[in-house]
């Protein structure tokens, strides 16, 4: 997955490559979509897409990157608690240990 900077870096491009798609939408919904474009500033109902994708894509790219670092986060703790009990560390200094850390 692309860093934040380069996803920005290339949205931020004016002349981005495009790709035409072909995709079946209701009637009605096409027509709301002309409707509501112009009171939200766009000139045309296919911007007001783009824009719709554009921000179900940014709010699903940061969840998942939000999830893939807390996995991170639980891995390092994992491997850090893995290594301290081959250390010698007690079992019940580390529980000691990760109560403060929980309670701070």
């Amino acid at each position: 997955m692309k860093s934040v900077e380069e996803m920005i870096q290339t949205r931020l491009q004016k002349d981005r490559p495009t790709q035409m798609i072909s995709m079946r939408v209701p009637v009605d919904v096409i027509e709301d979509l002309k409707e509501i474009a112009p009171k939200l500033g766009f000139t045309g109902y296919q911007g007001l897409i783009k824009a719709y994708i554009s921000q179900g894509l940014r709010k699903h790219t940061e969840e998942f990157r939000a999830q893939a670092q807390a996995e991170a986060s639980q891995n390092r703790h994992r491997l850090l608690l893995e290594s301290l009990l081959r250390h010698g560390v007690a079992p019940e200094v580390i529980q000691v240990a990760e109560e403060e850390i929980k309670s701070a």
